[in-house]
């Protein structure tokens, strides 16, 4: 049984969506899905009941669901119960905004794994607001953040591309458009964003309203829904899709440059361990492309001439 699948169902049961129980450990709904159905299959029970408005969890699930979390503690506590309690394992803590590396994710840790055998891994969610100053004030090893030029202090990796899309009411006569501009939002109210980086703004754009009082939006999970609650518009990644479907929302392609996601680590770090996290995020085109989708919604980074 893998143990992966293990954490995923707990996770699910936790959620009862699989949408944000996928978003949890970094990867989109599909293939989570699929993990589940798989565990299922090799257990012989249906863990979850699925209808198109709700996830429950059955009579077995729940039994199993207890069973699972038992072993996955046992597993957790056998690093500290083998090692001396004066001894400690080196850390890398790995910061991530939004969906951070998407169907990359698995192969970028199993990377590490692979490098730094002895390595404990601890992830921490980033905002919008510090995606930078976590990684230089030392509250991350790492992070993986939206590039949006240099920041003094930081140096990055850049590994994928996303195409810039509007998010716009599922009401709003937008809704069906092939391709917006920058001008066809200029008079529409946009989400505000909380953002620390002036490039952050330029990229998101100076279109549209930003209606004053109303609370800045902090986190890229969080966009969609406030699109969908309040009727303004925003600017995500063509990935957001994936990532955070809405059924009150829609994603059109939009002009502009596109969301660049990359690998940040302090400058002047030089230790072997953050030496590896750059070399991995540099490998990571060379052990191929992420799964190709219909939309093209990711891509590797071109490497500057």
């Amino acid at each position: 049984m893998d143990i992966r699948e293990l954490r995923y169902a707990v996770t699910l049961a936790e959620e009862l969506h699989f949408g944000r129980a996928a978003r949890r450990h970094y990867i989109s709904a599909q293939p989570f899905g699929r993990h589940i159905q798989r565990l299922e299959r090799e257990v012989g029970v249906a863990l979850f009941a699925r209808t198109s408005r709700r996830v429950t969890l059955t009579a077995a699930g729940e039994r199993f669901i207890g069973q699972a979390r038992s072993i996955l503690a046992a597993i957790d506590a056998l690093p500290a119960a083998g090692s001396p309690q004066d001894v400690r394992e080196p850390a890398l803590t790995i910061g991530v905004l939004g969906f951070g590396l998407g169907e990359l994710w698995p192969r970028f840790v199993q990377l590490l794994r692979d490098r730094l055998p002895a390595c404990a891994f601890v992830y921490r969610d980033l905002d919008f607001v510090d995606q930078y100053d976590a990684v230089r004030e030392n509250r991350v090893d790492a992070g993986i953040v939206h590039y949006t030029g240099p920041v003094e202090g930081l140096a990055f990796e850049r590994v994928l591309s996303s195409p810039r899309v509007a998010v716009v009411p599922a009401r709003s006569e937008f809704a069906d458009a092939e391709y917006l501009s920058a001008a066809d939002l200029g008079g529409r109210q946009r989400v505000p964003v909380v953002s620390a980086r002036p490039g952050s703004a330029a990229w998101a754009g100076r279109w549209g309203v930003a209606p004053s009082g109303a609370p800045p939006v902090r986190t890229p999970a969080a966009l969609p829904d406030a699109v969908a609650a309040t009727g303004r518009f925003s600017v995500h990644a063509a990935a957001a899709a994936r990532f955070y479907p809405h059924p009150d929302v829609r994603f059109v392609p939009m002009d502009g440059a596109p969301c660049e996601i990359a690998v940040a680590t302090r400058a002047a770090d030089r230790r072997p361990v953050t030496e590896t996290v750059r070399q991995s995020a540099r490998l990571l085109p060379a052990l191929g492309g992420p799964r190709p989708t219909a939309e093209g919604d990711l891509a590797f980074v071109k490497p500057s001439m």
